[in-house]
């Protein structure tokens, strides 16, 4: 996939309309994540223009909007903590030094061909590591949001002076906080598809900290420098370098991680499939180019890439326009973001803190999965409390350890051993004669072996290949376990088929497999009928409807 396969200019309205709709959206943000990360909104701003230009220029995914993200600024933070602390003087450019490494491991990543396994790891992991960031977000956004500066010792710091923080309220930032939450919570829909509700809370909370709170003492954003940024060269000392590099793998990982699922994500809403390869050498040269300029790492942005596809755009043009949209507010409208209350800034972060959080499966967990569930709070927790790194690494691990367990107990019991999704499968003469009568309006989805999560990306592979069909049959037959990320996978295929009219039939279901559907809610979706045991049973019955339909 080529630049010119991304930037064509057969869809310029839908992509120039696309671009600016994300750079209205994308610009709140930027200010937000700038002022949280320690950098200041200038260092988000330019990370957005950065990284989403040259992502979008180089990447892999066509209408990907790429900017600094909630999980990406929470990394930022604890590194420029870090490096500021062990050195003052030069803290700050060895931060953008390690935006520069994370840009460069992307690269590496991308060249030998590794945007594959980025993201195959379970669902329990992925979920509570996210959900563990947005708690990092939401705890560090306290301080600003009650009206007070950053206590020391970082997330666990400011956790433990959350008491003393409510009792030191400065009671205008935290209206003017409070205020934000509820515009960004409480806009009707009609309204957020005409303006971003960030936008508009930014606009009205900082009119109101001039008109009714004009004589408070309420911190603002400041002065912004209006201009080119100075370049930041890379600078390393002997004693952070192996810091330095740890910490621009962690940001690089996260990076393509967060990136690559956006990207499912775009894949999802398009119909298309993006190159994970590619996508990651182009993050990795705008975090290159980001760190030089001095602004915050960025990442494949969901909301904004959403907006995005909504508003029309299809190639890589949006993401262009959307980065120069939001230069030339940078060049030459920095100035009017200087009244902004801090506050204002902090309540739109944590609103993005609470959003990050996986809601869907934190509610559900422990019905799906106690195992999965005891995962992912275990590396929720670790990630607040211990360390990224270490929680990815040890909820991968015992993910791993129980998925062999459970396999080599498969083995034992003389079942089938891991398959992918067979193309060859084996019907009957009689089977086929009714998949011909169906005239391709009857769908036969089948699963064999044990579906772990490394089948998940294959389950969602097909269902995006999904045509147009009036019945779908799942061939559950073969399958003798369900993971919970495959689960979820399935759930996706089956929940869509129902949102589009089709008539889902379940084959050979387990007892056991039957309990997790149900734990699913997908029971609410099938009729009680359509679990069969047969598959030409289930054929018959779809290919009537088809006929009845005709």
């Amino acid at each position: 996939m080529s630049i010119t396969n991304l930037i064509r200019f057969n869809n310029l309205r839908g992509d120039v309309f696309g671009g600016v709709t994300a750079a209205i959206v994308s610009l709140p943000l930027a200010l937000a994540f700038g002022v949280a990360s320690g950098i200041g909104p200038l260092g988000g701003l330019y990370g957005a223009v950065c990284v989403g230009f040259f992502a979008a220029l180089f990447g892999g995914t066509p209408t990907l909007i790429s900017e600094p993200t909630g999980p990406m600024t929470v990394v930022m933070t604890a590194i420029v903590a870090s490096l500021t602390a062990s050195n003052p003087e030069n803290g700050l450019a060895m931060a953008f030094t390690v935006v520069m490494l994370a840009g460069l491991f992307q690269i590496v990543f991308g060249l030998f061909k590794l945007g594959k396994y980025v993201t195959l790891m379970p669902y329990s992991v992925i979920s509570g590591f996210m959900s563990g960031i947005g708690v990092i977000l939401i705890i560090l956004q306290v301080a600003p949001f009650l009206g007070q500066a950053p206590p020391k010792g970082g997330v666990l710091g400011t956790f433990l002076s959350i008491p003393d923080l409510i009792s030191k309220v400065n009671p205008p930032e935290a209206i003017l906080g409070a205020l934000t939450l509820a515009i960004i919570f409480f806009m009707p829909k009609k309204i957020k598809k005409i303006v971003p509700p960030q936008l508009i809370a930014l606009i009205i909370g900082t009119v109101v900290s001039l008109t009714v709170f004009g004589n408070a003492d309420i911190r603002r954003i400041g002065e912004i420098p209006v201009g080119l940024p100075p370049l930041q060269l890379p600078t390393f000392t002997a004693g952070q370098l192996t810091v330095m590099l740890v910490d621009g793998v962690m940001l690089g990982m996260l990076g393509c991680i967060d990136t690559l699922l956006t990207a499912v994500v775009a894949d999802s809403l398009t119909r298309t499939e993006h190159n994970s390869n590619k996508e990651l050498i182009g993050q990795g040269i705008g975090n290159i180019v980001s760190g030089l300029c001095g602004g915050l790492p960025g990442a494949g942005a969901t909301m904004g890439t959403v907006v995005n596809i909504q508003t029309g755009a299809t190639s890589a043009v949006s993401g262009l326009t959307r980065a120069l949209v939001l230069l030339v507010v940078v060049l030459g409208a920095a100035k009017l973001t200087q009244p902004i209350p801090m506050a204002v800034l902090a309540g739109i972060a944590l609103k993005v803190g609470i959003d990050i959080l996986d809601w869907s499966f934190l509610k559900r967990s422990h019905k799906i999965s106690v195992k999965g569930s005891l995962i992912m709070y275990g590396v929720l927790l670790l990630t607040v409390f211990v360390d990224l790194i270490v929680a990815v690494g040890i909820g991968v691990f015992i993910a791993n350890i129980l998925t062999i367990n459970q396999l080599s107990e498969m083995q034992s019991s003389e079942v089938k051993l891991i398959s992918d999704l067979d193309d060859d499968v084996k019907i009957s003469d009689e089977q086929k004669l009714l998949l011909d009568k169906g005239q391709g309006r009857v769908l036969l989805f089948c699963l064999s072996g044990p579906m772990i999560f490394g089948l998940s990306k294959a389950i969602a592979r097909e269902h995006n290949a999904m045509k147009d069909a009036d019945a779908l049959v799942v061939d559950l037959t073969e399958v003798p376990s369900l993971g919970v990320t495959a689960s979820l996978a399935i759930e996706n295929v089956i929940r869509d088929a129902h949102d589009k009219g089709l008539e889902v039939y379940v084959v050979g279901a387990s007892q056991k497999i039957q309990r997790r559907l149900q734990s699913l809610g997908l029971f609410d979706l099938i009729h009680p009928e359509h679990m069969m045991s047969d598959r030409t049973e289930a054929l018959q019955q779809a290919v009537d409807k088809v006929y009845r339909q005709l």
